[in-house]
């Protein structure tokens, strides 16, 4: 499957970071019950393959990706622990070619012109632009589409997207989603809040909801 065709209903995918394993599935029925279904575990923890293991088997909802994979073994187990696509924050051809090989759909990451170009030869047209507000937030997307839009690109911007801006990113028909770290504060995640989570996911899906009927 088009990793396009997983992100895209989704409007906002919160990118996950996860400590213990037994986190993992109370979060994902909080992010599920409050509209958000799509999630990508990020690999900055040891926890990450079994949260993702473990999402995918009690979580049926969910449909659960794997984020920060800079390397081979990686994404290698992500694949083993049933992770339904990946993310890199930055465009490395050997990742690429390691996801294309165990049939992982992919998601490179890019902040410039070169690496748009660059991912596009390698066969990605979805991209994670990252950081999205650092590298220059919604003007640089639509300077970047001015050059590659008839190429079919399409974003996922990440790093700095918030419940503030969120609409003006999706509002750019090219961004199919957007991923979201403040949808899972650390604080609430290790305190075990829940409800909080599941109202910030709650507020995220209404955001993209309306601006997707708009």
């Amino acid at each position: 499957m088009d990793i396009a065709d997983l992100l895209r209903p989704a409007g906002v995918v919160p990118v996950i970071v996860i400590e213990r394993e037994d986190q993992a599935v109370p979060l994902a029925r909080a992010l599920a019950a409050g509209g958000l279904s799509v999630l990508e575990v990020t690999f900055r923890t040891a926890a990450a393959a079994g949260a993702i293991a473990a999402i995918r088997r009690d979580v049926p909802e969910a449909v659960v990706g794997a984020g920060t994979l800079l390397t081979v073994e990686q994404v290698r187990a992500a694949k083993r622990a049933g992770a339904a696509f990946g993310v890199a924050p930055g465009f490395d051809p050997v990742i690429v070619d390691e996801a294309k090989s165990q049939l992982l759909p992919f998601c490179p990451g890019v902040a410039t012109a070169s690496e748009v170009s660059q991912a596009l030869t390698a066969g990605c047209s979805t991209l994670k632009f990252f950081p999205a507000e650092a590298a220059g937030g919604v003007k640089m997307i639509k300077n970047l589409l001015g050059a590659f839009r008839s190429a079919g690109v399409r974003f996922m911007p990440t790093g700095g997207v918030s419940a503030g801006n969120l609409a003006d990113y999706l509002s750019v028909p090219e961004v199919i989603s957007c991923g979201g770290t403040w949808i899972v504060p650390k604080a609430s995640l290790a305190a075990g809040d829940y409800a909080t989570i599941e109202k910030l996911a709650s507020e995220a899906a209404s955001i993209a909801r309306r601006v997707r009927c708009a």
